[in-house]
């Protein structure tokens, strides 16, 4: 994300940069163990060394496009929500709606995301725009950490992937509770120069930094005339995000995939049946996976049966909340010891939830 300055109008142009040897190597890689891996599954003169990986890469290929088409329509709609409400909604509207009492406004922000979704991507850049015009602390903490789970596109997509509203009320519920609990604890610091990051505690109108997208320019003062101007404009910040996000998924679709079909079961049962250690090992996976949270229950579907209740719902709630990408994001908003603190009580609130729900179950 670029800084204030960077984004400027007159901030100079840097110099493109040249791709590392490495990272130009990365692309053939792929490609070839991509075309390796189709031609062992196809069965066309295997050799009968590789035959016995025929089958499971077989496996592989199908559990991977069930869970990438099946989620690729609730990204391309998160994305397409999330670009419109970034360019066109004005920040003091939410402000408005944002109660003074602590308990209240970190309840309302956590129930913003109802009118407002957006993924993780656009939680945090939002919320920063809120903080900068004066909204109250627990409404930004609670809004930036519970808007990637409570809205409908995702509760839609928790109840499609799961085929039931329990498991759909069990994540927005424990996400809710989580959300204005670190939110009144965090959010009650004497002064807000403790929580927030340097530059933050002012209205700057040149922020408009959007998971990693250059914005040169404040479209609340550039909009478009026509319904045609709009959509392009749009649909121009959505395409950029939806390759973004796309990367995610397809490395979260194939990790999942791959536990799935080329990791031994008992492997997976090991790590899987532990009322603690199966907590430990999903909170950790949706931190390193980082997938937006408009497509993570698909992924989360395909560890059902091999992880435990608990561990499914730490997945559903702390990776939306805290993974590498928005925890780097977050640091943009409030100062670093506040962004540890904050992501050390969401884990412990989340590991704590789900070995009681495997206790309990």
């Amino acid at each position: 994300m670029q800084s204030i300055n960077e984004s400027s109008p007159l901030a100079a142009p840097s110099a493109p940069r040249r791709p590392s040897v490495v990272r130009r190597a990365v692309a053939p890689l792929l490609a070839l163990l991509l075309i390796t891996g189709l031609w062992i599954a196809s069965e066309l003169a295997v050799p009968a060394e590789l035959a016995p990986l025929s089958a499971r890469l077989q496996g592989f290929v199908t559990v991977f496009l069930g869970i990438f088409i099946e989620a690729l329509p609730f990204l391309m709609a998160g994305v397409l929500v999330s670009s419109a409400i970034h360019l066109y909604v004005s920040a003091e509207t939410i402000q408005r709606l944002s109660p003074r009492h602590p308990l209240l406004a970190a309840l309302g922000g956590s129930l913003l995301g109802l009118a407002f979704p957006v993924c993780e991507c656009g939680s945090i850049p939002a919320t920063r725009r809120l903080l900068t015009k004066g909204a109250a602390l627990p409404a930004g903490i609670a809004f930036a950490l519970a808007a990637p789970v409570i809205n409908p596109i995702v509760l839609i997509s928790t109840f499609v992937a799961f085929g039931e509203w329990q498991m759909v009320a069990w994540r927005a519920g424990l996400t809710i509770a989580i959300a204005v609990t670190v939110a009144v604890l965090v959010g009650s610091a004497p002064a807000r120069t403790m929580i927030l990051a340097p530059g933050v505690d002012h209205d700057d109108e040149h922020d408009h930094g959007h998971c990693g997208h250059d914005h040169h320019h404040d479209h609340s003062h550039d909009q478009p005339e026509t319904i045609a101007g709009t959509l392009r404009q749009v649909l121009g910040h959505a395409n950029a995000e939806f390759f973004e996000m796309l990367r995610y998924l397809v490395a979260g679709g194939m990790l999942a995939a791959g536990l799935q079909t080329l990791v031994p079961q008992q492997a997976l049962l090991a790590l899987g049946d532990g009322p603690v250690i199966s907590v430990l090992v999903m909170a950790g996976l949706a931190v390193l996976l980082s997938i937006c949270s408009t497509v993570d229950s698909f992924i989360a579907l395909a560890f059902v049966n091999s992880f435990t209740p608990g561990a499914i719902l730490a997945f559903l709630v702390f990776g939306p909340m805290i993974d590498i990408k928005s925890t780097l994001m977050l640091t943009t908003t409030f100062n670093r010891r506040t962004v540890a603190v904050i992501a050390l009580l969401c884990f412990q609130f989340a590991f704590f939830a789900g070995v009681a729900i495997n206790m309990l179950l």
